[in-house]
């Protein structure tokens, strides 16, 4: 690639993947490997603190078309000729190219892969996506795991989904973002009509019936939140600081005797001390912006579980409730958001959501909003006409806006 770029593009028309597999590789491929992109209903930025998070996959997904090979090499082409073609030897010291290369996203559960499983079979595939670009719907992470699954199929490798999912979180370090492992869990354990809350340390899940007149609404602001390249710097700082803020408080809890041991991570602290006392821990000793951050961290783990509780209970308009909570926090306390994600906000709700949040990491991407098999025209007509219409951004629409459909996880299978 001449230049850095997002991992992939929402599939245009043009040659089919089978069409770029034969004219690329000649023949047929033999498997395709799919994963789907996630929307996170409310625990933004929490995962990588191993706090609960509560999101749900996605009917747009990565699919990979591929072939096995008798040696080491790994061929992968995408259908989006944006995208140059990339090859490497499998290898637990594998280099990564540069920031933000998609190529990168390829590599990384192959390292990691020899790394744990010392696989060393390769193989020659075509990508294909329907995954907005750089969009907070975990594309990058829908390709590894596509990526994943191919080398751990064709190498015999053999995990349970949730073990899978954690070698996959590993891995994405490899590209240089230091994220937690929702984006992976989801796209690998999601299932049909399910939300799923996601606890972590160990990685667990527990699935939640979606009701069936609920809809959650995606918009795309237009501009990329491609968090592998200038966004990365902000969001690694972002865990920095929380993880500075959780020394300080934990600090202080010892020396209050709020807390009997040095606590092991936020759910730790929270165990002991509890939302409100940790608070007004960290307000004596944080500066800004470290408290703000804690404040977030803490105030969003405590949505995560009173949104799953009101899913369980079909309780629609204290889920959207919180979703406002969750993105005013985002918006001032962890300082993720923007003038185009706020303005999407306001749209939504004013057009009849329930509540609208930004999903994903912030620094634009997606916004998501609740609305009922009632609402969700007028939501949608209301999205499309004062924010993507003025902004002439109405032929886009198709990749830019769409109702979510609750999905299932990854998946391997023979053409």
């Amino acid at each position: 690639m001449a230049e850095a770029r997002d991992p992939k593009g929402v599939t245009r028309e043009g040659p089919t993947p089978s069409d770029v597999f034969s004219s690329r590789f000649g023949g047929a491929a033999t498997h395709v490997a799919r994963a789907p992109g996630r929307v996170n209903l409310i625990g933004e930025h929490i995962d990588y603190n191993d706090l609960p998070v509560l999101p749900m996959a996605i009917q747009r997904e990565v699919r990979l078309v591929y072939r096995p090979r008798e040696d080491g090499v790994v061929r992968v082409a995408n259908v989006d000729p944006e995208f140059d073609p990339v090859e490497f030897e499998i290898g637990p010291s594998t280099p990564p190219g540069p920031a933000g290369n998609w190529g990168n996203y390829l590599k990384a559960p192959a390292v990691e892969l020899a790394r744990r499983s010392a696989i060393s079979r390769g193989m020659e595939g075509v990508v294909s996506s329907s995954v907005p670009v750089a969009s907070g719907l975990s594309s990058s992470t829908a390709l590894l795991n596509a990526l994943g699954l191919a080398l751990a199929v064709v190498n015999e490798v053999s995990l349970a989904p949730m073990d899978f999912a954690q070698l996959m979180a590993d891995a994405e370090r490899y590209t240089g973002t230091r994220g937690g492992g929702m984006d992976q869990a989801i796209s690998v354990g999601g299932r049909v009509g399910h939300a799923a809350r996601i606890a972590f340390a160990p990685l667990r899940m527990r699935h939640i019936v979606v009701p069936g007149d609920w809809r959650f609404i995606v918009a795309h602001t237009g501009v990329r939140a491609e968090k592998s390249r200038h966004a990365r710097e902000a969001y690694n700082q972002r865990r920095s600081e929380c993880e500075r803020a959780l020394a300080s408080v934990a600090e202080r809890g010892l020396q209050s005797h709020l807390v009997p041991t040095a606590p092991q991570g936020y759910p730790d602290l929270l165990r002991m001390m509890g939302s409100q006392a940790a608070i007004a821990a960290a307000t004596e000793v944080l500066p800004a912006p470290l408290l703000s951050r804690f404040r977030h961290v803490v105030s969003e783990a405590a949505r995560v579980d009173q949104a799953a509780d009101c899913l369980s209970r079909t309780d629609f308009s204290g889920f959207g409730a919180l979703m406002d909570d969750s993105h005013c926090s985002l918006r001032t306390d962890y300082e993720v958001s923007s003038e185009e994600l706020d303005d999407l906000v306001d749209i939504a709700r004013d057009g009849g959501a329930a509540g609208a949040r930004l999903t994903g990491a912030g620094f634009g991407g997606c916004i998501v909003a609740l609305a009922s098999s009632d609402t969700v025209d007028a939501v949608l007509a209301a999205i499309a006409e004062q924010y993507y219409q003025p902004r002439g951004m109405s032929d886009r629409l198709g990749d830019c806006l769409f109702v979510a459909a609750p999905s299932a996880g990854a998946s391997v299978d023979a053409l």
